[in-house]
């Protein structure tokens, strides 16, 4: 394990979500009183897009934990007992709290169009990647070396190359 691994597990696990959390929140409070009326419309409707599909990588780990997951009858969707990695989850490890995050706040800093947005958000899109990694740590005390061969096949947020390894597994 790296000095920088051994660093972000030595973090109290929720730290960086909550950082990244409250980092999030401000950016939507600053984004909507910066709001940069003269920006580009392009650039606007592409941030809209980019929330558009944030939105669909909050949901569908929901889904796919219910249907998958051996969630106990009235619990969260969070409580699995078994390692999802179809759907949304072959394509990548973290959806709803690196890719959603990520793209969350890439949006929000394309449709206000304002430094201090970018800044913020820049800041809470670096706590929302970190904390991949702790929850990675979490994954593998819970599910051991299934995890472990899971994590070589499925990037961890980077779901372009993730569908581009799905589409070449099922040929």
């Amino acid at each position: 394990m790296s000095t920088f691994e051994e660093f972000i597990h030595g973090l109290h696990p929720w730290l960086l979500v909550t950082a990244g959390g409250i980092l999030v929140i401000v950016q939507i409070v600053l984004a909507i009183v910066l709001f940069n009326w003269n920006g580009s419309s392009l650039v606007a409707n592409t941030g809209w897009v980019i929330l558009w599909i944030a939105a669909f990588f909050g949901v569908a780990p929901i889904v796919a934990f219910r249907r998958r997951g051996g969630v106990p009858q009235g619990k969260s969707y969070m409580h699995t007992t078994k390692l999802v990695d179809t759907g949304i989850y072959a394509i990548a490890r973290h959806p709803q709290n690196g890719v959603a995050w990520i793209l969350i706040s890439l949006g929000v800093m394309l449709v206000a169009q304002t430094w201090w947005v970018v800044v913020v958000g820049g800041a809470s899109m670096v706590f929302g990647y970190l904390d991949t990694f702790k929850e990675e740590q979490r994954c593998i005390e819970k599910f051991g070396d299934e995890y472990k061969r899971y994590m070589e096949k499925v990037p961890r947020i980077n779901f372009v190359l993730g569908i581009i390894r799905a589409l070449q597994r099922r040929t």
